[in-house]
């Protein structure tokens, strides 16, 4: 009766960010390109009588109560569809936190996912995917995964074809920034240039990794690499040492490089960790579901 389920929460990259209008209830209106990448999280859950969600995890900050997103998800659906019994989860996190790779999104998703199975529920991946818009505008996305288009507020994904395979490098410099000031800075910029969008769905779709590498765009960095220039930094490094592009990722502060080959991306790891810039350095890669 007390099963247990393992799943890994994929993290993501914005190839494309564009902000395209604010709302009146403080939301953003936002078009952008959306892939999901090889690092993960590791979400065990386990079935437990006591009506309890108990969650430990291998990072001290991280909250393990009602403002952790794997708790929302898992009583979210405890009370949609009347769950008795309680949930144990072991929540092993690599994806950077507060990173801009969605990482806390990805393991609200699975938490979903993961009640879904647990309780065998049956609920279509669509039911699932509008219950995660309570939870934040990227958990529809983290359930869905794969190359795609988002649109509103992050929630309308339209599926793209996949990315083709390549290599990234992922640094995530010791600064954490407040995606909530990132987007009250933009709201009071005059920005002039913004993503190619279509652009980068166009080449997405000739398979062509350089051109995509070299269309990427993300509206935030106008914002975020002046309060950071540690970004700006590691982007020109990567670039320096192998990437076709790098750029921030979401609201930042992760900075990822896309590589033609696994020799230049471990030596550019290599050559940021010495450095110091940044200390989490990850290799990855495209991830198709």
């Amino acid at each position: 009766m007390y099963g247990k389920y393992q799943i890994k929460g994929k993290s993501k990259i914005n190839l494309g960010l564009d902000v395209i209008g604010r709302r009146e209830n403080g939301y953003h209106d936002v078009r952008m390109v959306m892939q999901t990448v090889g690092l993960y999280d590791r979400i065990i859950m386990t079935r437990i009588p006591e009506e309890e969600i108990r969650i430990k995890t291998n990072i001290g900050f991280l909250p393990v109560n009602e403002n952790n997103l794997v708790y929302k998800a898992i009583m979210l659906m405890k009370n949609k569809y009347k769950l008795d019994g309680g949930i144990e989860v072991d929540l092993n996190k690599f994806i950077p936190v507060a990173a801009g790779m969605a990482g806390g999104s990805s393991d609200a998703a699975c938490a979903l996912f993961g009640m879904n199975r647990l309780f065998e529920l049956n609920v279509p991946m669509k039911e699932l995917m509008k219950l995660g818009v309570e939870i934040g505008a990227d958990v529809p996305y983290c359930l869905m995964r794969g190359t795609a288009l988002a649109e509103g507020i992050g929630e309308k994904l339209t599926r793209l074809p996949g990315m083709p395979f390549c290599h990234i490098l992922i640094a995530k410099p010791p600064v954490n920034v407040s995606t909530k000031l990132v987007y009250e800075k933009l709201d009071n910029t005059d920005v002039k240039l913004h993503p190619d969008i279509d652009g980068i769905i166009e080449a997405i779709k000739l398979k062509d990794v350089a051109l995509v590498a070299s269309r990427m765009g993300n509206v935030l960095e106008s914002v975020t690499v002046p309060l950071y220039p540690v970004i700006d930094s590691i982007k020109k490094d990567m670039i320096e040492h192998g990437a076709i592009n790098a750029m921030m990722s979401g609201s930042g502060p992760t900075v990822f490089g896309i590589f033609p080959d696994e020799q230049s991306m471990i030596a550019c790891q290599q050559f940021l960790r010495q450095k110091g810039e940044a200390r989490q350095v990850y290799t990855t890669e495209t991830f198709t579901p």
